[in-house]
């Protein structure tokens, strides 16, 4: 294509846009902000992530909406369940009451009620957790099934709270860490399948998984 041609489109795309107002500034703040805490939570950057959430926070408040901070809320709290981390979200319970019933639905989703939770109120990557049966089969198609990794780890993270993950599933989710080099959860992973091996007298597979957690941490034994 030529260079005319380029420049041509391209005042094109600009006049197309012109006309589109401006997002609000609270909107593009807290969106970068969220964005930002996002990264750094999975990288293990709690202190700039905490930093980043309260960006976030602080645009969203100034709508006056109980919903977006809610929202904000549970994505704090999902991506901590990604790392398996399982206390309670009290940053989302002190506005449930005035949050809309998808918010609802999706805390008690990450909390494990799931009897409480209506399926359609979900979003639809995790409808397959919610209707896979019993079998641990099940469970690892239904993970495998969705295709964002950070959406496949929490639902990944919410599986073990309720205690249905078998090794391959974990394993998955361990993997799926893995290949976005987000420290955070893959350390949490890694924990969990050494814990596992131990428990079973697998000494050296658990030593392997010791040594790739020594890899991360930066601990590993260096060659003389």
């Amino acid at each position: 294509m030529s260079l005319r041609r380029l420049a041509v489109m391209g005042t094109l795309l600009l006049v197309g846009c012109a006309g589109d107002p401006p997002p609000p500034d609270w909107q593009v703040e807290a969106r970068t902000a969220l964005d930002a805490f996002a990264r750094y939570e999975l990288e293990g950057r709690r202190r700039l992530a905490e930093q980043a959430f309260e960006r976030a926070r602080r645009a969203l408040a100034r709508t006056g909406r109980a919903a977006l901070l809610a929202r904000a809320e549970l994505t704090r709290c999902a991506l901590r369940v990604a790392s398996l981390e399982f206390d309670p979200c009290v940053g989302f319970e002190a506005l449930r009451e005035d949050a809309p019933p998808a918010e609802r639905a999706y805390a008690d989703f990450l909390a494990g009620r799931w009897d409480r939770v209506d399926p359609a109120l979900l979003p639809a990557q995790y409808h397959a957790i919610l209707s896979a049966g019993a079998a641990s089969a099940d469970d690892e198609a239904a993970l495998a099934s969705i295709a964002d990794p950070r959406s496949r780890l929490i639902a990944a993270g919410v599986l073990l709270r309720v205690e249905r993950m078998s090794p391959a599933a974990i394993a998955l989710a361990t993997e799926t860490a893995a290949d976005q080099g987000w420290r955070r959860p893959l350390l949490a992973w890694l924990g969990v399948q050494a814990a596992r091996a131990e428990a079973a007298g697998d000494a050296v597979r658990a030593a392997q998984l010791r040594r790739r957690v020594d890899l991360i941490l930066g601990t590993a034994a260096k060659p003389r």
